[in-house]
């Protein structure tokens, strides 16, 4: 239907802790996410996943009780924490006690917009609002990099808000690693070929009944992927676990 000669099926990304608005507790970022590139099979892929998933859990329990096990919209655990970086640590030692460290990458869906404020960024926004704690777009790229440089995170979607084009075009051109757009896009064309001239990013969030219809969403696809793009395909917030 799109033209495709070679099929095979795409890596999955578990989406194993919640933040942002999707969970109740102090995460500004909303998703964090393994995915078993070094899996030699999509069954096996599954499995990394599911028992890197448990680990977690364990992880979790054993480091903030019981109760900290509780999960968010996505079906990720949803510890009370603050710190983004405390959320990597629990997933570099979850992936280290599964015994897969050489087979998992990390992701994030940062979801910047959420927490965008007057030009700025606020990492603690389920507080009371307090603009002395907004970092510039510039800070927050600086944390990105931290992230990229201690951990194995590859991709980073949404980092900063849908109409920060010129964070979004500076961050692209210095990270090194995939940048997703998905609120940047919308799977539209018309703001994904925007995304292309200004080098936004370079990866396209695929949500089906975001565009529409199938055949706008085929439409985008092909737009990305002829620009160089790579392309993960989503579903809708708290549709599934």
């Amino acid at each position: 239907m799109a033209g495709n000669k070679e099929l095979i099926l795409p890596v999955p990304a578990f989406n194993v802790i919640n933040g942002g608005s999707h969970a109740g507790n102090k995460l500004a970022m909303q998703e964090f996410m393994i995915l078993p590139v070094g899996a030699e099979s999509f069954k096996e892929a599954m499995r990394i996943g599911a028992e890197v998933y448990h680990n977690l859990k364990n992880v979790i329990k054993e480091k903030y009780g019981k109760d900290a096990t509780n999960v968010g919209d996505e079906g990720g655990f949803a510890p009370n924490i603050l710190e983004n970086k405390e959320a990597l640590e629990l997933l570099k030692n979850a992936i280290s006690k599964a015994g897969y460290t050489d087979k998992i990458v990390i992701g994030m869906d940062v979801a910047a917009s959420e927490f965008y404020r007057d030009g700025k960024y606020d990492l603690d926004f389920k507080s009371p609002d307090d603009p002395s704690r907004y970092i510039s777009p510039d800070k927050l790229a600086d944390l990105y990099k931290s992230f990229v440089k201690n951990y194995p995170v590859v991709s980073i979607e949404d980092p900063f808000d849908q109409d920060d084009w010129p964070a979004w075009k500076k961050f692209t051109a210095e990270a090194g690693i995939q940048v997703v757009g998905d609120d940047l896009t919308v799977t539209n064309p018309k703001r994904i070929s925007k995304a292309v001239q200004e080098k936004s990013c370079n990866c396209l969030l695929l949500k089906v009944n975001q565009i529409g219809s199938v055949t706008e969403s085929l439409q985008a696809c092909k737009l990305a992927q002829s620009n160089g793009w790579g392309v993960m395909v989503s579903h809708r917030s708290g549709e599934t676990e």
